[in-house]
């Protein structure tokens, strides 16, 4: 490895693909409680976390700080390291500002060390499969700057659509308004929702019923799909393993050299999403 690649528990990362990654820790709260998610999807109970959001567990979340970056980071730094870490949307979240600010005090401390924040401009799979790639390029060998250089170019071409059964966690997280809440549960309108390249979450669509949704999320992967290059297609739900399964059928359809790794999504950003979240993330030729 050239470079230490960081992300964290926002990545939804199954232990298989997490070689050459280093995942930080995300501390939420449910119903007053602290709970610690090390990013161990594979051991997440997601039934029982998306059916108390179902039955109304209240769930807070807060920003990965300054200091928990500067713990992680220091050791490598003051031995000249490079490092590089793969941020959540600084369009959704302060993280990525305080990764910077822990970057820029250690490259004064320690000036023979570069320190690089990739701005991945999504969450979950969308951190996740950047992250990957910049583990792969460290493991071939790539210094950390020319690297740099790749993995800023290629946060465009990471796309990231994804539907949710309630509105209301969206209204509660600020995303649409009480109103287009209540008529869009009444009219069992379904949005479909992408990262923008400023990082922020906007609807793209709009469908009527679940079905519908999951087709428009195809319809999307057939539009932006790369034809060559990596075919790794990531698929997150909010507990609906079912309609993540049909999503990866019709996945197949389009695309059968289509690579696809199912998970649940993790709890952190699963929390202003969902139960019902269904996400499709995967590279093209722009969002």
């Amino acid at each position: 490895m050239s470079f230490t690649v960081f992300a964290d528990g926002c990545a939804n990362l199954p232990k298989k693909l997490t070689d050459g990654i280093t995942i930080l820790p995300c501390n939420y709260v449910v119903n007053g409680e602290d709970r610690l998610y090390d990013g161990d999807i594979d051991s997440f109970d997601g039934h029982t976390y998306y059916e108390g959001l179902k039955n109304g567990d209240k769930v807070q979340t807060s920003l990965l700080n300054t200091q928990l970056f500067l713990t992680h980071f220091t050791p490598l730094a003051s031995q000249g390291k490079d490092i590089m870490y793969i941020s959540m949307s600084s369009g959704i979240s302060g993280t990525y500002n305080a990764a910077i600010a822990a970057a820029n005090e250690l490259m004064e401390e320690y000036p023979e060390c570069f320190i690089h924040i990739v701005d991945s401009h999504g969450c979950g799979f969308g951190n996740g499969m950047l992250a990957i790639k910049a583990a792969e390029l460290s493991k071939e060998g790539l210094d950390c700057r020319e690297a740099a250089k790749i993995m800023d170019d290629a946060v465009p071409h990471s796309c990231q659509y994804f539907t949710v059964d309630d509105l209301n966690f969206l209204k509660n997280t600020g995303r649409v308004s009480g109103v287009t809440a209540s008529i869009g549960t009444i009219l069992n309108i379904k949005p479909i929702l992408f990262g923008d390249n400023t990082g922020h979450i906007i609807s793209c669509n709009k469908a009527r019923g679940r079905k519908n949704a999951i087709t428009a999320l195809i319809q999307k992967y057939s539009e932006k799909r790369m034809e060559d290059g990596d075919q790794r297609v990531y698929i997150s739900h909010g507990d609906c393993l079912d309609d993540a399964t049909k999503l990866s059928e019709l996945v197949k359809e389009v695309n059968p050299n289509a690579k696809i790794e199912i998970c649940q999504h993790e709890p952190f950003s699963g929390a202003h999403v969902g139960p019902g979240m269904l996400g499709l993330f995967f590279w093209g030729k722009e969002r």
